[in-house]
Formats: structure tokens, C-alpha cells, sequence
């Protein structure tokens, strides 16, 4: 069917080129490429000797001409990418440059600002357009499959959605005293930076963590849960028809946010370079050098994730709720592909965005949010590929 060359080499790659080469009939061959050809070899290793054809490169993201070189070279068919954020717009320009269509989980982010928003990569939507190529963005879970269930919503479930809550729940423990369960740097950014919401067709913006409520997540129970910015609340405010409120909510232990306030208290936290004997660091940098390396987590993670979206809504003349939401397993992960829930839960979403976008079902010229596309092909994708959702009708609604 196609050929998928994977910018990346941590968890969720990792997740993602075992899942492209569970699926052989639609990825017949993968090129592995990242800045650490060590890590893409030994990704290598673990998947050879099926039928998927994998191969191995080495490149630096950053670089456009050299990307789009090994782009021409290679010839895919798609580029996951799967590497930081702040590389999103970089391999765009590869991508175009080489006639190739684009995806990737998370959205744009400057380096040296810790503020995440569409606006860069929807910037590119005529560029691919008038190139005749397909954009997904954010094909992750949230972003991507929270987008996915949105737009499944809206298509069997409503005539008009007027409030959406994206619950995130991580019930795993791993045993450190202090970890985050994707990269150190991006996940302490997002926690760290203001929280906002969607309401009436603007933004209101809170201090960080101030907003919290409680929740009794099927299967992981009773968790304390903050409202957080997440880039999904922008892209949904615009494609889901009706909406009046978008919130998103995410799980934290009081272990986390002790040691999260201490690290900020000190400065560890912070993306401003400071001078150290002579050179500049960047202390949030440094500080994910000193922290386990999520991928390690793998094996040492117990628990379950529990990830979801609450719509209230009218159909038929009526108000009606529906919650839609997965359950997944850490130690099921961890068997099955090497890798602990947080990166499952992203890496095969990445995989089955791919499979649209190769298979037919999601091409048209452009740069597309995950919601913008048909849901139903995606959501049986979930439920063959290792994430099946579940559904129900009277859920308890987050005041």
C-alpha cells in the first residue's frame, strides 16, 4: 500500500513503527530517522522480521534542505513526525519541498516560548493546498483522538454540541519519587504555563493549577483533576458546530505538584538561559537530563490511563449527554510493544492518522485538524489497533 517514513526515535515512535508493522498490508516498508542513529537501529532491531521492510536514518529535523534530501531520497509516501514540537514547521517545509504529505501529534511550539498555539502551522494551509498534499495535525489522543471522538459526536450523536470536558486521567504509578511520563520539557511547559478555557467565543485565561475538581473515572476511580490550557480547545472552538464552553482537565498527584512547586521555586522550571561557567544553560533542560527518561518507565508502570470527553448537547429538541472515553492498561502497553500507557495512547492514534491519510480516507489538499476529517474509518481503527472506546449516556457532568 504506502511507505511511511517516522521522525523520531523516543516512546511514541517506538509505539508507532511496532503498530506500522502490525498493519503490513497498508505500510509496506518504514524508514526510521532521527538525530541518534543508535536509537533508530535499535528501534530497527525489535521490529525486524516481519513483513513491514524497515530501514534507518540519521538527520537532523531542524534542517530543512537536509530533511527534504532524505525525504526525496527515501520516497514516502507520508512523514510522521514524532520528534519535538518545536520541529513541526521545519518538516512542513521538508515535506513540501519534497511533494509529500505531512502528520504529526502536537502543535507547533516556539522554543523559547512556552506558548502553544495553531496559528503557526495553520499558516501553511494554502502552501499544501495548492501543493496537493494533506496536513493532519494533532493525531495523537489529546490532541487527536479527543478531536476524533468530538467529531463522532457530533455526526451520530447531536444536532449541536454546546459543551465539551476533555478529562485526562493517569492513574499509573512508576515508583519515582518524580517523573513525567513524556518529555520532561514539554510536559513541565505545559503544566507550568497559564490555564485557559473556551466560553462564548473567547478565551479566559487562569493561573496555573488554580482551577480543580474531582472526578469518578470509570475503572481508576475518584482523582483530583486541574484545568489546564491544551491546544485541542482551539481547533474544536472553531470546527464543532454550536459550541458555548470547551474545557480540558488532567489528573495530578499532590507528590507531583509538591515537587513541581519546589522546582519552580528554585528556578528549575525556567526556559531562560542563565550563564554556568561560562556557558549558557537552560535550567528546564537541564533539568530533563537529570530526570528518568520516560521511555524507562515502561517497565516499572503500573495502572491504567483513563482518557475521555464529556459532550452536552441537543438532539432531537432534547438536552442529552454522552461521555466517550478509553481505558488503557500500562502493563498490557508495556507487553505488547515495549512501552507504558502515555506513550501507547499516542503512538497508535499517530499510526492509524497515517493509515487515513494512505488508505484514502483522510486526503484532501491542506492542513486539517483531526475532527475535520470522517471520525467513523478512525474510531474502528481504535477498537481493532488496541484502543477501544467506550460509551455512556448518563455520565456524572464536571460543574
Amino acid at each position: 500500500m504506502g511507505k511511511a517514513m517516522i521522525i523520531g526515535a523516543g516512546g511514541v515512535a517506538g509505539v508507532a513503527a511496532h503498530k506500522c508493522c502490525q498493519n503490513p498490508d497498508v505500510f509496506e516498508e518504514i524508514c526510521i530517522a532521527s538525530r541518534t542513529l543508535e536509537k533508530c537501529e535499535a528501534l530497527k532491531a525489535k521490529l525486524d522480521g516481519g513483513k513491514t521492510k524497515v530501514s534507518v536514518a540519521q538527520v537532523d529535523a531542524d534542517n530543512v534542505e537536509m530533511l527534504s534530501g532524505l525525504i526525496k531520497e527515501y520516497k514516502p509516501d507520508i512523514v510522521m513526525n514524532l520528534a519535538l514540537p518545536y520541529q513541526d514547521l521545519s518538516i512542513m517545509d521538508a515535506c513540501l519541498a519534497a511533494g509529500v504529505h505531512y502528520l504529526d501529534t502536537a502543535n507547533y511550539e516556539p522554543p523559547d516560548t512556552a506558548k502553544f498555539e495553531y496559528s503557526h502551522q495553520w499558516a501553511y494551509r494554502d502552501r499544501f493546498k495548492n501543493a496537493g498534499l494533506t496536513a493532519v495535525l494533532g493525531s495523537g489522543f489529546d490532541p487527536g483522538v479527543t478531536g476524533v471522538f468530538s467529531a463522532y459526536a457530533a455526526k451520530h450523536h447531536f444536532d449541536e454540541i454546546s459543551r465539551i470536558d476533555i478529562l485526562d486521567a493517569n492513574a499509573g504509578d512508576h515508583g519515582y519519587p518524580f517523573a513525567t511520563n513524556f518529555n520532561p520539557e514539554i510536559n513541565i511547559r505545559e503544566v507550568t504555563a497559564n490555564g485557559s478555557y473556551f466560553e462564548d467565543g473567547k478565551f479566559i485565561e487562569v493561573p496555573p493549577m488554580s482551577v480543580k475538581r474531582e472526578y469518578d473515572f470509570p475503572e481508576i476511580g475518584r482523582k483530583d483533576m486541574y484545568l489546564l490550557h491544551h491546544e485541542e480547545l482551539e481547533s474544536l472552538a472553531l470546527n464543532i458546530k454550536g459550541i458555548k464552553r470547551i474545557r480540558f482537565f488532567m489528573t495530578f498527584s499532590q507528590s507531583y505538584l509538591n515537587h513541581l512547586t519546589v522546582l519552580q521555586n528554585v528556578g528549575m522550571t525556567s526556559i531562560e538561559p542563565i550563564m554556568y561557567e561560562g556557558r549558557p544553560i537552560v535550567p528546564l533542560q537541564f533539568l530533563k537530563a537529570v530526570l528518568p527518561d520516560p521511555a524507562s518507565l515502561g517497565p516499572r508502570t503500573k495502572g491504567k490511563t483513563n482518557i475521555g470527553c464529556i459532550f452536552k448537547g441537543i438532539k432531537d429538541g432534547q438536552e442529552k449527554d454522552y461521555y466517550l472515553y478509553n481505558v488503557c492498561d500500562h502493563q498490557q502497553c508495556y507487553r505488547e510493544v515495549g512501552s507504558q500507557a502515555i506513550s501507547y495512547t499516542t503512538g497508535v492514534p499517530a499510526m492509524i492518522g497515517a493509515m487515513m491519510v494512505l488508505t484514502g480516507k483522510w486526503q484532501k489538499p491542506g492542513v486539517y485538524n483531526v475532527e475535520e476529517f470522517d471520525p467513523d474509518p478512525f474510531m474502528a481503527e481504535l477498537n481493532r489497533c488496541g484502543l477501544p472506546w467506550q460509551e455512556s449516556f448518563a455520565p456524572k457532568t464536571v460543574e
